[in-house]
C-alpha cells in the first residue's frame, strides 16, 4: 500500500507523526462548576491536523474507528458523513478554543446577537470552505474509495428559522466571524424546527423536521452549564438588610435550559465566533416513586412539558395555550443567553456596571424584546441595583432591529398572559411605562393623546404591551432593514417615537454571505470571477465592479452564459432525483422563492401564468409566440394561514393542468418543489434567469432573495418595495423590470377606496384569468374549490394584486422581448452582478458597527 492509497485500509494505526489525542483538554469538568485544581495543570494546547491528504485521511479514519466504531469497509454513509464532519471540525477547534480564551481574557466588547431564528444551511461545505479544506478533503475521501459529494449530501440541514429573518442572521454572525469581529450567537435548539413541507393531492402537509435523528457532529452539549429559568408564580415585597424596600419573584415552576455550541469560522482567517442554543429539560424529568407505582406517563409528564418549550419553531398560536407556549419560547432563550453572558463570560468578579463595555445586544425583531425586563429585574432585584442605574445600564446595552412594516407582525403580548406567566416583568414593564409618559408628558403638556399613543401598554383592543414600543423605548438604536424601509419605519410605524428620538433611528440596508450564496453555491461563477478580477473578492464584494468592462466582452458573455447554463442542467438533476420533476434547461427560467404571505403577492404570479395559458387556450395567442418559459415557486405557508395555503394548492393545481396540457407542451411549465430550504436555494438561485420581487410596494422590509438572484445574473422583476429599490438603483433601470404602484400611490388608492372588483370588470385579460380559475378548470370542474380566493381577490384583496396586475403583464411582456435578444439579455445578467456588490453581510456589518454597535475586530 502506497503512502497515498487508503481504499484498502480499514482501521487507523496510530503512528508516531500523529498529534496527540488531546480530546481531554475539551472534555466538560465533569466534577462540576466548581472543582479546582489542588496543583497547577498545564493542559497541552489542542492542535489541528496537519493540512495534507495523509494527515486528514489518519484523522478520518480515527473519527470513524473511535467516533462511530466502525471500521470503513464496515461503515454506513451516514457513519463517513459524521466521521469526516468530525474531522473538519477537528481543524476548527484550536482557534475556537483560542479564540475563546483571548476573549476572556481581552474582554473587548462583542456583539451578542438574540434571534429566535438561525436559518443556517448545511455546515460541512462552508466549514471546508473556511478552512480551505475542500480539495483534500476530496482527494482524501477519493483515496478512501469514498466521494465527497455523496457524503455532503448526506448532511440533514437544520431547519432553525421561517425564511429571511432566520437566513439573515446566519450571513450576520458569518461575517462578523469573517471580520473578526467578537460575536456570540443566542437562539433556540428547537427539536423539530420548521416543518418539512410536504404536499398530498397537492395541498400542503406539515411533517416533523427530524433534523436531528441521524445525529448533529456540528453541535457541542453543555448541561453543566445548564441554567434555571423560572415561570408563573407571584411577586412580594420586603425590606433587603440595608432596609430598601425590594420586590422578589415567587415563581412556580422552572424549566433548564441546556446550552449547545456551535462553531461559525470566519472565512480564511483563524477567527471561529460562537453560536449557543438553548433547548429546554425539566428540572426534574423522571420521578421514579410515580413511576413505580405504575403512572408511567405521570412520572415523565415534567419532562414533556419542559420539552415543549423548544420542540418546534414558531408553535401555531391561533389557540390560547399556542400563544401561551410563544411567550414561554421567548422568554426562555433571552433569559439563559442574558445569564449565560453575565454570569460565565463576565464571571462573579466583575462590576456590572461596566456590563455596557462588554456587550451589545442586537434584539433580531420583536420575539427577544422580553430580554430587556428581565435584564432589569436580574440587576434589581438580584444585584440590588437601584432603578436608575439599571435602566441607563440597559439603555445602553439594547438596539433594536425592526423587521417589518405589518402591524399584525409588530408582536403584542395580553397582559393577563405575561401576568400570568412573567408577573414581575410585567411589573417591571409597567414602571419603564410610567416612567417613559412621564417624559413625554413633559415634553408635550398638552399632547395626552400623543402620549397615550407612545404607551408602551395600550388598553385597546385589550390590554396589552407593545413589544415594538419597549424595544424602542429601551435601545439605544433603531435601524430599519432597508432605505425605504427605514423611512417608512420613521413616517409610518413608530412616528411618535421617531419625533421624539430622531437620532435613534438609522437604516442599515441587509446583505448576505457571498461565501455561501456565490462561492459555494455558484462555483462555476466563482472561477469564472476569480480568473477574471483575481483573489479577494469574496471579502471585498464591491470589487465586482472590476467586472463591468466584461460586459462589452464577448469571450466574457459566452463563458457567463456557458456557467448560467451548467447551472440549469445541474438543477434539472437535483429536481428529478429530489422530486422527480423533469425541468427543461433551455427556458427562460422564472423563479419566485419566497415565504408564502398575501403581501409577497404569490398570487399575482399565478395571475400572471393562468392569464398566458388561458391566451394560448382560447385561441388568442399561437404558442409558438410565447417565449418558452418554466415558472418555479418555493414557499412554505404557515400551519395556520388557511389563505396560504389554498394558494399552494392552486399553484400545484394549475401547475398539474398546465404540465400535462400537450397544447402548451415546450412552451410552459410549472415547478414547485416542496420543502424549500438553503440547500435547494444553492441550486435554483445560480440557475434563475428572472427572479420574482413583487411584494405591494411598502411591505417588504428589504429581502434577500433579491439580492441573492442579482449576485447569480438573475435580472430582477419587481416593485420600489424593500431593497429592490437600492438594487435598481444600482443595476440601473435599463437592467431592471419596474412596474407597479409606488408606495405614496399604494397610500392614496386606499385612503380613497379600493374597490378591485372593478378592475376585474374593466380588463379582459384579467376577467378571463379569474374567470378560468373559477369555473373549475384547475380543479377538476368543481367551481367551489378556489372560489374563497377568487371572491377574496374580487372583495377585498388587501395587498393589490389586481390594481398592479396589468403593469404587471406589461412588464412581463418587456421579460419576453428583452429574453430574445441573448447578448442584450446576457450584458445585463453581467452588469446585475458586476454593481450588485454592496449587498454584502460584510457591508451591512460595517454599517452596524459604525452606526450602532462601535466594536473593534478582534
Amino acid at each position: 500500500m502506497t503512502s497515498t492509497d487508503y481504499s484498502m485500509l480499514d482501521v487507523h494505526r496510530p503512528d508516531s507523526d500523529l498529534p496527540a489525542d488531546e480530546t481531554q483538554t475539551t472534555e466538560p469538568n465533569r466534577l462540576g462548576p466548581t472543582f479546582q485544581p489542588t496543583h497547577p495543570v498545564a493542559l497541552a494546547p489542542v492542535t489541528a491536523p496537519p493540512h495534507s491528504v495523509d494527515g486528514f485521511v489518519k484523522e478520518f479514519l480515527r473519527e470513524l474507528n473511535t467516533g462511530q466504531g466502525v471500521a470503513l469497509s464496515r461503515s454506513s454513509v451516514n457513519d463517513q458523513y459524521l466521521a469526516l464532519a468530525r474531522t473538519v471540525r477537528h481543524y476548527l477547534m484550536a482557534r475556537w478554543l483560542e479564540n475563546t480564551r483571548k476573549q476572556r481574557h481581552s474582554k473587548a466588547r462583542m456583539v451578542g446577537y438574540l434571534s429566535a431564528e438561525y436559518l443556517l444551511g448545511r455546515q460541512l461545505g462552508n466549514a471546508l470552505l473556511a478552512t480551505d479544506l475542500s480539495d483534500i478533503a476530496e482527494k482524501a475521501m477519493a483515496a478512501c474509495g469514498l466521494e465527497l459529494d455523496t457524503l455532503r449530501a448526506q448532511e440533514v440541514e437544520p431547519g432553525l428559522g421561517n425564511g429571511g429573518l432566520g437566513r439573515l442572521a446566519a450571513c450576520f454572525i458569518d461575517s462578523l466571524a469573517t471580520m473578526s469581529v467578537p460575536c456570540i450567537g443566542y437562539g433556540i435548539r428547537y427539536e423539530y424546527g420548521i416543518f418539512k413541507q410536504t404536499f398530498v393531492d397537492g395541498r400542503q402537509v406539515e411533517q416533523p423536521d427530524t433534523w436531528l435523528a441521524l445525529g448533529n457532529p456540528w453541535e457541542f452539549a453543555h448541561p453543566e452549564s445548564a441554567v434555571q429559568v423560572d415561570f408563573g408564580g407571584h411577586t412580594e415585597r420586603y425590606l433587603d438588610t440595608d432596609g430598601v424596600e425590594r420586590t422578589r419573584w415567587i415563581p412556580d415552576w422552572n424549566v433548564l435550559g441546556i446550552p449547545y455550541n456551535y462553531m461559525v469560522p470566519g472565512y480564511l482567517n483563524g477567527r471561529v465566533n460562537t453560536l449557543r442554543l438553548w433547548s429546554a429539560q425539566a428540572t426534574k424529568s423522571f420521578d421514579l416513586s410515580i413511576f413505580n407505582a405504575g403512572d408511567y406517563a405521570e412520572a415523565v409528564r415534567a419532562q414533556t412539558f419542559a420539552e415543549n418549550i423548544t420542540k418546534v419553531l414558531y408553535p401555531e398560536d391561533s389557540t390560547p395555550q399556542g400563544k401561551e407556549l410563544r411567550l414561554q419560547q421567548q422568554y426562555f432563550f433571552v433569559a439563559c443567553s442574558i445569564r449565560d453572558f453575565i454570569d460565565r463570560l463576565m464571571g462573579p468578579e466583575e462590576d456590572l456596571h461596566t456590563l455596557p463595555d462588554r456587550i451589545i445586544f442586537q434584539l433580531n425583531d420583536t420575539h427577544p424584546v422580553i430580554a430587556v425586563p428581565e435584564l432589569m429585574r436580574l440587576l434589581v432585584d438580584e444585584r440590588k441595583f437601584d432603578w436608575d442605574d439599571a435602566w441607563e445600564i440597559t439603555q445602553k446595552c439594547f438596539a433594536y432591529t425592526c423587521h417589518t412594516l405589518l402591524p399584525e407582525a409588530l408582536e403584542v403580548w395580553p397582559t393577563d398572559l405575561l401576568g400570568r406567566l412573567l408577573p414581575r416583568h410585567l411589573e417591571i414593564i409597567n414602571q419603564i411605562n410610567e416612567e417613559f409618559l412621564s417624559q413625554v408628558r413633559a415634553t408635550y403638556p398638552d399632547d395626552e393623546i400623543r402620549a397615550r399613543r407612545m404607551s408602551i401598554v395600550t388598553d385597546y383592543p385589550e390590554r396589552a404591551v407593545r413589544m415594538a414600543y419597549l424595544a424602542t423605548v429601551a435601545g439605544s438604536k433603531v435601524n430599519g432593514v432597508a432605505e425605504l424601509h427605514s423611512q417608512l419605519l420613521r413616517d409610518k410605524v413608530l412616528p411618535d417615537f421617531s419625533q421624539y428620538w430622531p437620532d435613534k433611528f438609522t437604516n442599515v440596508t441587509n446583505g448576505v454571505t457571498p461565501r455561501r450564496f456565490v462561492k459555494l453555491a455558484n462555483p462555476g461563477l466563482s472561477e469564472l470571477i476569480t480568473d477574471t478580477i483575481g483573489v479577494g473578492w469574496l471579502t471585498d464584494l464591491e470589487r465586482l465592479e472590476e467586472l463591468e468592462p466584461y460586459a462589452e466582452d464577448a469571450d466574457f458573455r459566452v463563458a457567463f452564459a456557458a456557467v448560467k447554463a451548467t447551472n440549469k442542467l445541474q438543477l434539472r438533476q437535483l429536481l428529478k432525483a429530489r422530486d422527480d420533476i423533469d425541468l427543461p434547461t433551455d427556458h427562460l427560467l422564472d423563479v419566485m422563492v419566497k415565504r408564502l404571505h398575501e403581501y409577497k403577492r404569490q398570487s399575482l404570479k399565478v395571475l400572471h401564468i393562468v392569464t398566458l395559458y388561458e391566451q394560448i387556450l382560447s385561441g388568442k395567442v399561437r404558442p409558438e409566440d410565447i417565449t418558452p418559459r418554466t415558472f418555479v415557486f418555493g414557499a412554505k405557508a404557515a400551519p395556520g394561514y388557511r389563505l396560504a395555503k389554498e394558494t399552494i394548492f392552486l399553484i400545484n393545481s394549475v401547475a398539474k393542468v398546465i404540465n400535462a396540457d400537450p397544447l402548451v407542451q415546450g412552451r410552459l411549465s410549472v415547478a414547485f418543489p416542496a420543502n424549500y430550504n438553503v440547500t435547494l436555494a444553492g441550486r435554483l438561485i445560480p440557475a434563475a434567469d428572472l427572479s420574482e420581487q413583487i411584494s405591494l410596494a411598502g411591505k417588504e422590509a428589504s429581502g434577500t432573495g433579491n439580492m441573492k438572484f442579482a449576485l447569480n445574473g438573475a435580472l430582477t422583476i419587481g416593485t420600489d418595495d424593500g431593497a429592490n429599490v437600492e438594487i435598481r438603483r444600482l443595476v440601473g433601470d435599463e437592467h431592471f423590470f419596474l412596474f407597479g404602484l409606488l408606495e405614496p400611490e399604494v397610500a392614496d388608492l386606499q385612503s380613497r377606496g379600493y374597490r378591485p372588483h372593478e378592475y376585474y370588470e374593466n380588463n379582459p385579460q384579467l376577467k378571463a384569468a379569474l374567470d378560468l380559475i373559477a369555473s373549475g378548470h384547475f380543479s377538476g370542474g368543481d367551481r367551489g374549490v378556489f372560489e374563497p380566493l377568487v371572491s377574496n381577490l374580487l372583495y377585498e384583496d388587501r395587498f393589490l394584486a389586481l390594481a398592479d396586475y396589468q403593469s404587471y403583464l406589461d412588464a412581463q411582456a418587456k421579460v419576453e422581448a428583452y429574453y430574445a435578444d441573448t447578448e442584450a439579455w446576457t450584458r445585463s445578467a453581467i452588469l446585475n452582478v458586476a454593481r450588485s456588490g454592496y449587498f454584502s453581510s460584510d457591508r451591512s456589518m460595517r454599517d452596524y458597527i459604525d452606526r450602532i454597535w462601535h466594536t473593534n475586530p478582534a
